[in-house]
């Protein structure tokens, strides 16, 4: 199945999002990444860690002092291992994120973990090897699969902006979990993320469901 088709596939699948899908027939789930820099595998796991349990504003905002810190871009693994903590905690980065971040640098840097190989493995298999540092969890890594891979079938169940949106567009009267959210994407296999774009682009909003 090509891309191009999945919008009608998920109009077929899914009739609440079928009706955000005809709202927006020029949607670009990856629009929102032109207002960030350009950024390799390292670069995106430090947005989503920075961005763990923080507003997209509050990121932003932590992320543009990083970039201050290395003239205007991000560092790379081995500029990172060599800025002191101190310089680092100035940009508003917690020292748990901090030593994370280290971690991370280290495998770049050291070879042990290579961009093309990375490309290589599954899903899966990629969940399993940045999830064994400390202070990268599933939600860190989804969004990683997302934007630095574009991997088609990744669902965000543990996002709680995702659930916020889940609640209102599909009426719901709670606040629905992560098993609910990964029974209700079932109807989006194959395109769990470019549903999930939908649900999350900040343009497209409940409003929009009649």
């Amino acid at each position: 199945m090509e891309y191009a088709e999945a919008p009608a596939r998920l109009r077929e699948a899914d009739p609440v999002l079928a009706v955000l899908i005809k709202a927006n027939p020029d949607f670009d789930r990856r629009a929102w990444m032109k207002e960030f820099p350009r950024i390799d595998s390292f670069g995106t796991l430090v947005f989503q860690v920075i961005g763990q349990q923080l507003s997209m504003s509050a990121t932003r905002s932590i992320l543009d002092r990083l970039q201050k810190l290395f003239s205007g871009r991000l560092p790379t693994p081995k500029e990172f291992l060599t800025t002191p903590r101190d310089d680092l905690r100035k940009t508003g980065l917690p020292r748990r994120k901090i030593e994370a971040f280290r971690t991370v640098a280290e495998r770049f840097a050291d070879g042990h973990w290579k961009e093309e190989e990375l490309w290589a493995l599954s899903d899966h298999e990629i969940e399993n090897l940045f999830t064994a540092v400390s202070g990268i969890g599933p939600w860190t890594v989804h969004g990683f699969l997302i934007i630095a891979f574009g991997r088609e079938d990744v669902v965000l169940a543990g996002d709680l902006a995702l659930r916020k949106v889940i609640r209102k567009i599909y009426e719901m009267d709670h606040l629905p979990n992560e098993v609910e959210v990964l029974q209700l994407a079932e109807r989006w296999r194959r395109w769990h993320s470019l549903a999930t774009g939908y649900l999350c682009d900040p343009h497209i909003t409940a409003s929009e469901i009649g």
